[in-house]
């Protein structure tokens, strides 16, 4: 049996929390569980969308990092200056650091600076600030356009835009300003949660368009005219808004790029099963990684459900690896999600993303249920014991 093996996580999203949690839980204390993050807390994404609606305060859906140094996980604070996979080594705070393994799960930087005049003109609804200024912002709408806009793809948690969109629809009519203000979604994809196929994508369209909402694909955003309050789109099209709320583009993490580790689709390659990299003990999980779906020719969603499911089999491995204990696992591509739909209530999409000939998801219709569902989903994520 090996001993004083320290495994590097690199961010302290879903994936990095699971991966730390699960292998702290597993090795012996001998074994280091070292995670890196720039922030102090984690935020539960899915619940932003709360927060805009004005049903969640920052603090409710924050978690201290500081919290799990109480169960044997060493933290690390600092943003990532530098990455060397071949010899398992970062620089944090002008410090280096070197692991037995590396698990790379920093995510996708948001970058709405790759649209002219976008971060000037709406809300960032992917972040707590953008998420805040949004809930600010709605009560001064009585009349006009709100529009939800996807920058770019790929983009995560793909049913988000979708649900913002259903869900400002909903606080609309709460106020009773709904008959004033049209709703509208501008995205490039072919249709909502395309990956999932046509028959997911066009019975959750429908859901969205049942409420009204102006459902626009194929608009891929060009330049924003702040002044102007215009969107510009590569087809030629334009579309005018009194309050924007934006999904920005998405890019891999300045010192993910720098280090070599992308491959020709801007993203992370990795054995879809295991997630290895090419360099052995280097692993990468999440929304940083690029898998590519070769039966329809896309890639697997960004989603939180992924890195989750995926930081599971890279610690189950790496533990076997250093005891010798169990079997090898493979990631299998199941996912599920809940879509909120406003009225309290929730559909739910879940299946297998690596199906053959296709990817066999299955999208049940909105209920209490499921809303339900998705309450108790972050209930358990920001006060359960992971």
């Amino acid at each position: 049996m090996a001993s004083g093996k320290t495994v590097l996580i690199l961010g302290g999203g879903v994936g990095g929390i699971i991966a730390a949690t699960r292998l702290r839980q597993r090795l012996a204390p001998e074994h280091r569980v070292v995670l890196v993050e720039r922030e102090a807390y984690h935020v539960f994404s899915p619940s932003l969308l709360w927060l805009m609606l004005g049903l969640r305060t920052p603090k409710q859906i924050s978690r201290p990092l500081q919290a799990f140094a109480k169960q044997g996980i060493e933290l690390i604070t600092g943003a990532i200056e530098r990455i060397d996979p071949a010899a398992r080594t970062i620089q944090v705070n002008g410090m280096k650091v070197t692991g037995d393994y590396l698990i790379v799960a920093l995510g996708a930087e948001l970058a709405p600076d790759l649209i002219p005049g976008l971060a000037q003109s709406g809300h960032n609804f992917y972040t707590l600030a953008g998420a805040q200024s949004l809930c600010l912002a709605l009560p001064k709408l009585s009349k006009g356009r709100l529009v939800v806009l996807v920058a770019a793809m790929p983009f995560k948690c793909p049913a988000a835009p979708n649900e913002a969109a259903m869900l400002l629809e909903y606080h609309c009519r709460r106020r009773g300003v709904r008959k004033n203000v049209q709703v509208d979604l501008y995205t490039p994809e072919p249709g909502p949660m395309a990956v999932a196929g046509p028959e997911v994508s066009a019975a959750l369209q429908r859901i969205v368009e049942a409420k009204g909402i102006g459902y626009h694909p194929g608009h891929a955003v060009t330049g924003v005219d702040p002044g102007a309050r215009r969107l510009s789109f590569a087809n030629g099209a334009n579309a005018e808004f009194d309050l924007l709320a934006y999904v920005p583009a998405h890019r891999a993490p300045k010192a993910v790029s720098e280090a070599g580790m992308c491959a020709e689709s801007g993203w992370i390659a990795v054995d879809r099963g295991t997630l290895e990299t090419s360099v052995p003990g280097v692993y990468a999980i999440g929304d940083v990684t690029g898998i590519m779906l070769t039966s329809i020719g896309k890639p697997l969603p960004k989603a939180g459900v992924f890195a989750h499911n995926e930081a599971e089999v890279v610690a189950h491995n790496i533990v076997h690896e250093i005891t010798g204990k169990g079997e090898k696992r493979h990631f299998s591509g199941e996912g599920e999600c809940f879509v909120e739909t406003g009225d309290d209530r929730a559909a739910y999409g879940s299946g297998n993303f690596y199906a053959e000939p296709a990817p066999a998801i299955r999208l049940r219709e909105p209920s209490t249920m499921f809303h339900l569902g998705k309450l108790l989903s972050e209930k358990s994520w920001l006060y359960g014991r992971l």
